[in-house]
């Protein structure tokens, strides 16, 4: 599938937005994960059109990894969590899309008319 990363990214931002609210976090990072989480999943959905836009995904985050130890926490699972997620967020956002309709070379095709060694 060749907008798997976008598609991975829209779900963990659905999951960071959901687990602002499953569990306490301080208020500040309570509204940074709800945040976050919706950011994440709406530059994944534009990303499915215009892939550049998956950039502001790497640098939400790295704004979320970062907030982790910027903002106080009252659970370390909050704190585990974003972390995790901040990390797989930003791989994912450097995997570039392939576009539609591209499908890859076969090595084994026959690729044009080939020339003797010999010669």
């Amino acid at each position: 599938m060749s907008n798997a990363p976008r598609i991975l990214n829209i779900i963990l931002g659905i999951w960071l937005f959901v687990s602002a609210f499953l569990w306490m976090h301080s208020e500040a990072q309570f509204t940074n994960t709800w945040l976050v989480g919706a950011g994440i999943t709406l530059f994944g959905l534009i990303a499915l059109g215009a892939p550049a836009f998956r950039y502001v995904n790497t640098a939400l985050a790295v704004w979320l990894f970062i907030s982790v130890w910027a903002l106080p926490l009252l659970q370390n699972g909050t704190g585990w969590n974003n972390a995790l997620v901040a990390i797989a967020v930003f791989v994912l956002s450097l995997i570039p899309s392939r576009p539609a309709g591209v499908e890859r070379l076969d090595r084994t095709q026959n690729v044009g008319p080939r020339t003797p060694s010999h010669v």
